[in-house]
C-alpha cells in the first residue's frame, strides 16, 4: 500500500499535486481541509465546532482530526493507498497516524514537500481568492494560517526526516515539471 504525506504552506500546491498523483497512482485523497468544509456544509455538530475554530484561525484538536481521519480511512477498505493532504500538522499527530497505519498493517511510505516562498503564497492565494472566493483564504485568516504552519507544522518535518522519508521540492514553477519531480520520488519508494 502507497501512503504519502504532501507537506506545505497553505498555497504551496498541496491540491494540484495531490489531484495529479491520485490520478495517476489511484489513491485516495483524505484532504483534513475538505473534511472540515464538508463537516462544515453539512452543519453537523463536529462541523459547527470546526466551523468557530477555524474562524477564529485556530487549529483543530487532534482528537477531532484523527478521528475523522480514522474514519475515512475505514470507509476505504480496498484502497491502494492514501494520500494526507493538510495532515499531520503537529509530531503528536504524525505519532497518532504512524500507530493508526500501523494497526492496519501500512505505514507513510514517503512525505513530501513543497517549498514555496511567502511572497508566492501570497499571490497565489490571492488568485485562488478570486477564482474560488474560499472563506479560509481571507487575508487575516490566511495570514494566521500561514504563520501556524512557519511557526508550528514545519516542525513536523524532522519527524520524518528522522525516519528517512523526507523529500524536499522547489514548489515553484509549471505545474507539470514539478509533478514529474514528485512522481520520479514516489515511483522509488517502497511499496
Amino acid at each position: 500500500m502507497l501512503n504519502l504525506v504532501l507537506f506545505g504552506p497553505p498555497g504551496a500546491g498541496k491540491g494540484t499535486q495531490s489531484q495529479k498523483l491520485i490520478d495517476h497512482y489511484q489513491l485516495v485523497h483524505i484532504s483534513t481541509g475538505d473534511l472540515f468544509r464538508a463537516h462544515i456544509s453539512n452543519q453537523t455538530e463536529l462541523g459547527q465546532r470546526v466551523s468557530k475554530l477555524i474562524a477564529d484561525g485556530e487549529l483543530v484538536p487532534d482528537s477531532i482530526t484523527i478521528a475523522m481521519l480514522e474514519e475515512e480511512i475505514d470507509k476505504n477498505p480496498q484502497a491502494k493507498g492514501f494520500i494526507f493532504d493538510g495532515f499531520p500538522r503537529t509530531v503528536a499527530q504524525a505519532e497518532a497516524l504512524d500507530r493508526f497505519l500501523e494497526s492496519k498493517g501500512t505505514t507513510i511510505g514517503g512525505v513530501i514537500a513543497l517549498d514555496v516562498t511567502e511572497a508566492e503564497l501570497t499571490a497565489r492565494i490571492a488568485k485562488r481568492k478570486a477564482i474560488s472566493n474560499r472563506a479560509d483564504d481571507d487575508s487575516e485568516k490566511l495570514k494566521k494560517r500561514i504563520e501556524e504552519y512557519f511557526n508550528k507544522t514545519i516542525h513536523v518535518l524532522p519527524y520524518y526526516e528522522q525516519q528517512g522519508k523526507l523529500t524536499k521540492v522547489n514548489g515553484i514553477g509549471d505545474i507539470d515539471a514539478i509533478f514529474r519531480e514528485i512522481k520520479g520520488i514516489v515511483d522509488g519508494l517502497p511499496v
